[in-house]
């Protein structure tokens, strides 16, 4: 019996991806937008139809494009009986207006429903403030991907995939930052079509089928970045990844102009692991114990450690990875452990969110109740803010 083959994430209705690495049709199409060529992206990769013609919806009647059509023409015959009432000027420019979004329809589809190009760019202002205001404790993290996404999003002409890989314990912040920066250039955030989220020990839980997974992530990473440039994946659990199966993409991640016509250029990859986290405590707890402060630690002090440190863990998806060897990996970002006062910082937050008043009686007795280390010192909370916010629910609990 062939091994049981494990769902890609976040599947949509285009077209499911087999053993063979090739798709199948569903019978419903999905709407069209403007997503590349002339087709939306989906999950499973691009359903098209040409542009400014007729597309038929699962039911047999008219697609949204032909909808808005028959609405302008309605419209115009409606126009005699309107006149009267509705000055002709004033008239004339509100079919002129319904006309002109019919003939750039893709454009005024977009105005309503998500597309592959961002309703708005991306703010740098906004960006830095979403990090200032829900990201504790990170000084190293918070200008890196600052500097670094807004930055890529304003290049016009990147040479290569954006690539981040973020490292250090859980709680301390690396699924926010990608949730932050999801949000930040698509308005669905985790939710939009164009951002992929891959769980290591979910999407690829047997080794045996490792083979299967290498051609179904290369199917999934072409047929989506197919339909928009500029989609973002994002890799959990790097550290619980098979060794090897990550290279399977490296050729998206290399400088090349495009890839059988496909270009990668301006695809986010974005890997979170917990590989590296113990040369980031040692240095933060080295700072900690010379009386420095932890703002004066440098990216220069553990980015190299880093990637030494997850090329060289045989429990790393890094493990002798050619991401590394080849150095397509543009930043390693590590992630701090929190101290007492971060969690704080965290529980103010949630109550606010809440709709809460802050009670700072309340968020002492919470921070208080975590776990700290090293043992002796008790510097870092073990858990960071990940399990304050159910900790919370007691001094709420209707």
């Amino acid at each position: 019996m062939a091994p049981p083959t494990t769902p890609a994430p976040k599947a949509g209705k285009g077209f499911a991806l087999h053993k063979d690495g090739g798709r199948r049709r569903r019978r419903r199409s999905a709407p069209l937008k403007n997503g590349g060529a002339g087709g939306r992206n989906r999950k499973r990769g691009l359903v098209a139809a040409p542009v400014g013609g007729r597309r038929e919806n699962g039911r047999g009647g008219a697609g949204p494009g032909m909808k808005l059509g028959r609405a302008a023409l309605g419209l115009l015959l409606l126009a005699p009986l309107a006149v009267r009432a509705v000055e002709p000027i004033s008239l004339g420019l509100a079919l002129a207006g319904v006309l002109t979004g019919y003939i750039s329809y893709p454009r005024l589809y977009c105005l309503f429903a998500e597309c592959c190009s961002p309703k708005r760019s991306l703010s740098r202002e906004a960006l830095q403030k979403d990090l200032d205001s829900k990201l504790f404790g990170q000084h190293l993290a918070k200008k890196v991907i600052l500097n670094a996404v807004s930055g890529f999003i304003s290049n016009p002409k990147p040479k290569k995939p954006l690539t981040l890989s973020l490292h250090g314990w859980t709680g301390t912040g690396k699924n926010f930052v990608s949730k932050i920066i999801a949000e930040n250039i698509y308005e669905g955030g985790l939710n939009s079509d164009y951002v992929h989220l891959f769980v290591a020990t979910l999407h690829f839980p047997h080794i045996s089928n490792i083979t299967l997974y290498k051609d179904q992530l290369q199917s999934w990473i072409r047929g989506n970045v197919s339909a928009c440039a500029r989609s973002i994946f994002i890799f959990d659990e790097m550290d619980k990844m098979h060794a090897g199966l990550i290279d399977a993409i490296k050729p998206y991640l290399d400088y090349y102009d495009n890839l059988d016509g496909v270009s990668y250029q301006k695809a986010i990859f974005i890997f979170l692991s917990n590989a590296g986290a113990e040369r980031i405590t040692d240095v933060a707890l080295d700072f900690w114990r010379s009386g420095k402060q932890r703002e004066e630690i440098k990216l220069k002090d553990m980015e190299h450690a880093l990637s030494v440190s997850a090329f060289n863990n045989k429990n790393s998806g890094f493990w002798h990875s050619s991401l590394i060897d080849r150095n397509l990996i543009d930043y390693f970002v590590p992630f701090l452990p929190l101290e007492y006062k971060h969690l704080k910082m965290c529980i103010r937050v949630e109550m606010q969110s809440r709709g809460y008043e802050v009670d700072e009686d309340i968020v002492s007795r919470v921070a208080e109740e975590m776990t700290f280390f090293p043992k002796e010192e008790r510097v870092f909370s073990d858990k960071g803010c990940k399990t304050v916010f159910t900790k919370l629910d007691y001094y709420y609990d209707d």
